[in-house]
């Protein structure tokens, strides 16, 4: 009797000459906060060409966040602090979103349609969920159990941007302190950085995080009970290379002295 055929091989999105879904930048960082960027990379998987998404659209907030991975590479150098990097664009997966929400693979972003996101089938759902997403959480939830295990101290925060203007409606704040239940480092952030006569805060502006909607802040640092915080900075401010530095440098100061008063209030 003939052996039986091999069970077909799953599909995959992700090819052999495709990037990895995960960067990690200094794992055994000494410093205490560790950083993470959702949204950090643009580029497709070579199966998927780039989803019929053209142009100046594929440099657009819709497709990464702009500045986002340069302020978090360069502010994980200063701090030497442990930095998370996921390299594909959000309109592959959008993984700060839970895999079951309708935006977790978008058809529509802003008003531009992705036509390569429209009708596909739940195996190649499930395909960048597995191949995409997983990996770069678990990468995540395995280095917080290491720090755990260590008995290190951990403030989790995620670096992300946000356009200027969206749906036609400015957004005046520099910079935008995101967070749920937990204020204690929102707080603290946000009494430091309204000191700064120049900026423009935004106290859950200009989104409001929820477990419900928001994925990577909510499970890696309110489910554990670590201090945690999800920074938003105004695009425009952080596109050229010397507003990244300039972000990066203020952000390495502003946190130090956040740390500083976590640790004085026994907060870690």
């Amino acid at each position: 009797m003939a052996d039986p055929s091999p069970a077909a091989e799953p599909y995959r999105v992700l090819g052999p000459d495709d990037p990895e879904p995960v960067q990690v930048l200094r794992p055994r960082g000494g410093s205490a906060f560790f950083l993470t960027c959702e949204h950090a990379g643009k580029i497709f998987p070579r199966r998927l060409g780039t989803l019929g998404v053209t142009g100046a659209d594929l440099e657009r907030h819709i497709t990464w966040d702009i500045g986002a991975a340069a302020v978090a590479r360069r502010l994980s150098e200063l701090l030497d602090a442990a930095c998370v990097l996921q390299t594909y664009s959000r309109l592959v997966v959008d993984c700060n979103r839970w895999p079951p929400a309708e935006d977790f693979i978008c058809t529509l972003s802003e008003k531009t349609e992705i036509p390569g996101n429209v009708g596909i089938s739940e195996v190649e759902r499930e395909a960048r969920e597995r191949e995409i997403f997983h990996p770069y959480h678990d990468t995540i939830h395995a280095m917080l159990d290491g720090r755990r295990d260590h008995g290190a101290h951990t403030v989790l925060v995620a670096v992300h941007s946000c356009t200027p203007v969206f749906h036609g409606i400015s957004r005046p704040w520099h910079i935008g302190i995101l967070y749920e239940h937990d204020r204690r480092v929102a707080d603290i952030l946000m009494q430091i950085l309204k000191r700064h006569e120049d900026l423009f805060v935004g106290d859950n502006e200009p989104y409001f995080m929820t477990a419900e909607k928001d994925y990577a802040v909510p499970v890696h640092g309110h489910n554990r009970g670590i201090p945690h915080v999800e920074l938003e900075i105004r695009q425009d401010l952080i596109t050229s290379g010397s507003g990244q530095e300039e972000w990066a440098e203020r952000l390495r100061d502003v946190l130090t002295e956040a740390l500083a008063i976590l640790r004085e209030r026994s907060i870690i």
